[in-house]
């Protein structure tokens, strides 16, 4: 009998125990929960709890604290059925989400409110207000490539990773750059440039050296494409209006690149800013089968206006 009385308390504790790890019977209520940034162990807790994924709160409070120090991760992570609380602490404390990365694809010559546009469609709940706030200075430094973001991905997560990618694919052409005489952002700037006015490597190599060129003898560039950034609507064709509209980006009215650049080249345009054909042209057009279309004089330019009508 008195065996009995020791071994009762210790079969109660050891069923509560396991009703404790025991996942759920029913699965969350959501199929993913956020941990918001600077989140408690406790206030982690709390949210599982209020979606249906612990039974208790305690546990889970406890499992964190003994196996992690810097208590859960912050994220997005998957709640795809009952889970037992062992592997929900392991899962938080790890920052293992559970959950697949989304493949973005950012192509050359995306503006920043395109890379937005394109984030935004592939990660709904994606800031793209704050990406656009933060992101006005790196305009051009963002570089296209496809990347596997998780849902969730903060706007300063997105920007520094492109960031970083720009800074790493940017390095081999450092010493080039130098030995151009010219710098990053005029580079950088002029390759934006090349990306909306000349789609084929070999005539962006001939249109940047007529672009260079025009900069040398202190013409204006007059590139339309610099109209398309002004209005934020891709594709725009200009006006005779807004070919005299008072803007910094207008390479009709200033002389001189833009103050910044209005695309995020690729490493294609980059390089053909760097090395440009030289030729003895100062104009071009694109006729509508994009056949580019060189001109010497501005009365050579003229009749290819004519002729292109």
């Amino acid at each position: 009998m008195k065996k009995l009385y020791l071994i009762a308390p210790l079969v109660i504790a050891a069923f509560i125990l396991v009703y404790a790890i025991l996942p759920p019977f029913e699965k969350p209520s959501v199929d993913t929960v956020r941990i918001p940034k600077g989140a408690t162990v406790q206030e982690a807790a709390g949210i599982l709890k209020d979606v249906g994924a612990l039974r208790h709160e305690t546990p889970f409070v406890i499992l964190i604290r003994l196996t992690s120090p810097n208590g859960v991760h912050e994220g997005s992570y998957a709640l795809k059925g009952p889970e037992n609380v062992l592997s929900l602490a392991n899962r938080f404390a790890n920052g293992i989400s559970g959950i697949d990365a989304i493949k973005v694809t950012i192509p050359e010559g995306f503006s920043n409110r395109e890379i937005a546009e394109r984030l935004t469609d592939l990660m709904p709940d994606f800031n793209t207000a704050r990406f656009l706030e933060i992101s006005v200075k790196d305009e051009g430094y963002l570089f296209p490539d496809t990347y596997f973001f998780m849902p969730g991905a903060s706007a300063e997560h997105v920007v520094r990773t492109m960031r970083n990618a720009f800074i790493a694919k940017i390095e081999p052409y450092e010493a080039e750059i130098e030995a151009s005489g010219r710098d990053l952002h005029e580079i950088v700037t002029m390759a934006s440039l090349l990306e909306e006015e000349a789609r084929l490597p070999e005539t962006r190599k001939i249109v940047a050296g007529i672009l260079w060129d025009r900069l040398e003898l202190g013409m204006p560039l007059q590139v339309d494409a610099v109209f398309a950034y002004i209005h934020g609507i891709s594709g725009y064709t200009p006006t005779a209006v807004d070919l005299k509209m008072d803007s910094a980006y207008n390479t009709y009215t200033n002389r001189g690149l833009p103050p910044s650049p209005i695309s995020n080249p690729g490493l294609s345009a980059i390089e053909d800013a760097l090395r440009p054909t030289e030729t003895e042209y100062l104009y071009y057009l694109t006729g509508k089968d994009g056949t580019m279309h060189y001109a010497k004089t501005f009365a050579e330019h003229v009749d290819n206006r004519k002729y292109l009508r």
